[in-house]
């Protein structure tokens, strides 16, 4: 699912990773999507995911503006010291999920994400969408210009982000997905935390099984 680049030859690129992720004593080996937006001088960074050597070299000599923290799961955010210190970027979170944040990292966030602050990366203005429900904190970034919405764990192609787990709450993300979201063009592309694309127009039929399934 191709995302074109702007006027500015800004574009979409994604790093897969693999790790673990850790929480309520379990832990699971999973891959995650890193996504880049930039062009080639700058990059903004959404989600340091297990490898920051892999990160940094699809970064490669681009200056990173930001680097976005969808949420503070440990598999989000466990390459995050490393890129900082690489970088000199600051990373930011809701401040909702400083307590998934803390039991993982040392250092706390550079900065605080909030429902609709702007980033700004070559010709392309991204949102701060705020989505909790997967986590207290939980955000997407929406760029209309690119027309995309990096959704970390919120919104998946079939459904959304699990809620089985603690600080997590199911009839807050179809909440969150319902207003937030689904008024969004269809054909946004949702560039996923895991696993494949998707399209809003592709879920947005489908709101009420999942309401329905309960997960």
């Amino acid at each position: 699912m191709p995302v074109p680049a702007s006027p500015g030859a800004v574009r979409v690129e994604r790093v897969v990773t693999s790790g673990v992720f850790e929480l309520d004593g379990g832990s699971w080996e999973v891959d995650n999507n890193v996504w880049l937006v930039g062009d080639d001088h700058e990059v903004l960074v959404v989600d340091a995911a297990h490898d920051a050597e892999a990160i940094l070299a699809a970064v490669g000599d681009r200056r990173v503006v930001a680097i976005v923290c969808t949420h503070g799961h440990n598999d989000h955010v466990n390459a995050v010291g490393d890129l900082v210190a690489a970088t000199g970027a600051t990373a930011s979170l809701h401040p909702a999920d400083r307590v998934l944040w803390d039991q993982s990292q040392a250092e706390p966030p550079g900065g605080e994400l909030a429902d609709g602050m702007p980033f700004t990366v070559g010709d392309v203005e991204l949102t701060v969408i705020h989505t909790p429900g997967h986590a207290p904190g939980a955000c997407c970034l929406h760029a209309p210009a690119l027309g995309v919405l990096l959704s970390g764990d919120t919104l998946f192609k079939g459904g959304p982000g699990a809620t089985g787990r603690s600080y997590s709450d199911f009839p807050t993300i179809i909440d969150s997905i319902r207003t937030r979201l689904l008024g969004l063009p269809p054909e946004t592309v949702v560039l996923t935390g895991h696993g494949d694309p998707t399209t809003i127009g592709a879920e947005a039929p489908h709101l009420q099984e999942w309401v329905a399934r309960g997960h």
